[in-house]
């Protein structure tokens, strides 16, 4: 198979020739499956039975490749685990096309500075571009999940669906937790995805270029993106924040909304931030989980957006004066943010108007809006209970709630409403 040269060029500069891939097939594919493993012998099982159920020409045309990682200073129990993973692989019996990594033998392990799901992901999404069906008329997708998760038996069909009708570049596929037990587990997963879809409903209000989950397990994109982009980054944490962030920056980010990945609700210590680690606090009674951003700071961000991205308004002195009157917190975060630089060197020496919006969409990113945000929540509008500031911001967007709750922390089936109804939302 002919590489194309972007592909082949971005492999060159970027990619690693330490790790390769075991049980290799003589064909080339057109989605590729990506998973991080560490640590996951018992539970990488119910992944790989929930991908066998999808669609058989589907799975004639995916591979699945399974990234079994560790550090050279993980602990001996980690290694341990993975070396049960290996050998599990190397011996099952599946219809699957199952190829996989080696990055925690001796000699093979990630490095500790780097080593981590950042670094995993990557080793595995850069061997899987040598393994794409370039010649093929359809769209090779390069697809992201997790090995404590499973996927629904139309997970590929729709995938497929969604890039090739809808002619995506990059998305998201959707995404639900497991919330039908009553236990400590389900409280917490109930919480933390109630957090998710709140702050994403939130950035659809301010109509935020920004307004899409961002889960590693339900990250998708063409090998022409991810190499446009410069591929994945090595962070230990918020790896998929960052990359999504930068497929934003080029790409409208897509919405696969008909089939799910249902991701663990377990507590974890792989990474120090996300879902593993929320339920862990949730469980050890770190903080109050039961609270939400204000809805009044998504005004403040749905009124910003608006003047920002008036063509009108592209002088300094016209946005700061207009930041400011929408809320002096507004315009002391925009002068912390080193705003009036952007402004004299990028949008009063720039005469194209479509260079401007590029350069303000690449300017006011997911992370300036999330810290936005955080500012606004630290310094204005502090958090407010879970259930008020959903209420609140149903009632903004006009979306009707016929959910009655008596208590500020309603019982456990008045919160699987109130997640239900935002998972409709967003479906």
């Amino acid at each position: 198979m002919l590489i194309p040269d972007k592909i082949s060029t971005y492999l060159n500069k970027r990619a690693s020739d330490i790790w390769k891939i075991e049980n290799d097939y003589p064909k080339y594919f057109r989605n590729i499956i990506v998973v991080p493993s560490i640590a996951e012998s018992k539970i990488l099982p119910q992944l790989i039975e929930s991908i066998e159920l999808n669609d058989e020409l589907e799975l004639q045309n995916t591979l699945l490749l399974i990234v079994i990682n560790n550090s050279i200073h993980s602990s001996d129990e980690v290694k341990e685990d993975n070396k049960k993973t290996r050998e599990y692989l190397r011996n099952l019996n599946t219809k699957l096309n199952l190829s996989f990594v080696d990055a925690c033998s001796t000699g093979k392990e990630m490095d500790d500075k780097n080593g981590g799901v950042g670094l995993a992901r990557k080793i595995g999404m850069d061997l899987a571009l040598t393994k794409f069906d370039y010649n093929s008329s359809r769209k090779n997708i390069l697809i992201c999940t997790d090995a404590d998760c499973i996927v629904n038996t139309n997970y590929l069909s729709e995938i497929s669906k969604g890039f090739n009708q809808n002619n995506y570049e990059a998305a998201v596929v959707n995404f639900t937790h497991d919330i039908s037990a009553d236990d400590e587990e389900t409280k917490a997963i109930i919480c933390y995805e109630i957090f998710l879809r709140y702050y994403v409903l939130g950035l659809s209000y301010a109509k935020s270029d920004y307004a899409f989950h961002t889960i590693g397990s339900t990250m998708l994109c063409t090998p022409e993106a991810y190499v446009k982009v410069e591929g994945m980054n090595k962070r230990k944490a918020a790896e998929d924040f960052y990359f999504l962030e930068k497929l934003a920056k080029i790409y409208p980010i897509g919405k696969i909304k008909s089939t799910f990945v249902h991701p663990s609700k377990r507590s974890s210590w792989r990474v120090p931030f996300g879902t593993g680690r929320s339920v862990d606090r949730y469980l050890s009674n770190e903080r109050d989980e039961y609270q939400l951003y204000d809805p009044k700071s998504f005004i403040i961000l749905k009124n910003w957006l608006e003047v920002f991205y008036d063509h009108s308004l592209n002088k300094q002195n016209s946005l700061i004066k207009t930041a400011k009157n929408i809320h002096p917190a507004l315009a002391d975060f925009l002068v912390q943010q080193d705003f009036e630089n952007f402004v004299n060197k990028v949008l009063l020496k720039n005469n194209s108007l479509n260079e401007i919006e590029k350069q303000k969409h690449f300017w006011f990113d997911a992370f300036k809006t999330l810290k936005l945000i955080h500012y606004l929540r630290d310094e204005t509008y502090p958090n407010i209970n879970m259930f008020d500031a959903i209420d609140e911001l149903l009632k903004m967007m006009n979306i009707e709630n016929k959910i009655k709750r008596s208590s500020a922390i309603p019982d456990l089936e008045t919160q699987k409403k109130y997640l239900k109804l935002l998972r409709k939302i967003q479906s």
